[in-house]
């Protein structure tokens, strides 16, 4: 691997290695299609298709349909995650800076696929947590989707099926399921009648992928400490086809040698640090509010 300057991007093969990761540590991601997003930008077109399809005879007229068409311009933002390490990065083997910029890569992908679940789900500026004015009324689940059902833990499955029925009476399928830790727990605890576990797959704190035919996710950042989020303990629907969300191929890196560029009130040549800075530009857009449901807390 050549040696890495500031400015210059990742290798694709890291970059692909990165966004691997970001499915395996992001609910969206992993319910959901990604789509590859050029920087500009996309418009994803949805049709709505009244009626049934129509039988012609020899002679007969072809009668309309009517169809309605909605659009969802999905465009990148950009995240940033810094990190300081020691100066030796820039002095060591070529062996060593691959060791350090694997590990960084690693980081990087937790916390990009942290924001990316915090921006989109709860419509929020991740290290602030405060409401994004640019997104979380229009492309959030917060912001966006208002079928929603009143969190009981112990009726944790009757709130699920609740919800999965005011989707599925709208016409649209349910292909996935977000859980917080939270309802994760109130599933294991259900039991029956004979003080057996209902739901054994999710005892002892396990993560099962599925969940009676449905893809399936426990996340953290479905319930965040701020007054600014909702507390979603779930959230159903049409993960497949009504979310989309993609990256721009280019992650830019940077190595800053000198200053205080994270605020931190330490120079970095004072204590022999530098800094390791990277940019992904990723975006997202949910097509139709009304093929999800949430179940949160009053």
């Amino acid at each position: 691997m050549p040696t890495l300057k500031a400015g210059e991007l990742f290798p694709q093969t890291l970059v692909s290695e990165m966004f691997s990761k970001v499915q395996g540590h992001s609910t969206l991601a992993k319910l959901s299609d990604q789509t590859p997003i050029p920087f500009a930008g996309i418009e994803q077109f949805v049709f709505n298709l009244d009626g049934n399809a129509q039988i012609v005879g020899e002679g007969e007229q072809k009668k309309e349909g009517t169809a309605t068409v909605t659009s969802k311009i999905i465009k990148p933002l950009k995240f940033v995650y810094q990190a300081r390490v020691t100066d030796e990065f820039v002095n060591c083997a070529e062996e060593k800076r691959i060791q350090y910029l694997q590990a960084f890569a690693d980081g990087f992908s937790k916390k990009i696929a942290e924001a990316f679940d915090i921006a989109a789900i709860h419509g929020l500026e991740p290290k602030s947590l405060t409401k994004a004015s640019s997104f979380h009324d229009t492309n959030s689940f917060d912001g966006l989707v208002d079928t929603t059902v009143p969190y009981n833990a112990a009726k944790i499955d009757e709130n699920i099926e609740t919800a999965v029925t005011g989707v599925v009476g709208l016409g649209f399928s349910v292909n996935g399921l977000a859980l917080s830790p939270a309802a994760g727990g109130a599933l294991a605890a259900l039991k029956d009648t004979n003080k057996a576990s209902i739901f054994p797959e999710f005892r002892f704190g396990q993560n099962p992928d599925a969940f009676y035919g449905m893809k399936s996710d426990i996340n953290r950042t479905l319930v965040v400490n701020s007054e600014n989020a909702e507390k979603d303990h779930a959230i159903v629907g049409d993960f497949q086809n009504m979310f989309k969300w993609g990256y721009a191929e280019n992650i830019p890196m940077e190595i800053i040698e000198y200053g205080d560029p994270d605020q931190t009130g330490r120079d970095l040549k004072a204590y022999n640090e530098i800094l390791l800075r990277a940019e992904a530009y990723i975006g997202w857009g949910i097509l139709d509010k009304t093929a999800f449901a949430r179940v949160k807390e009053a």
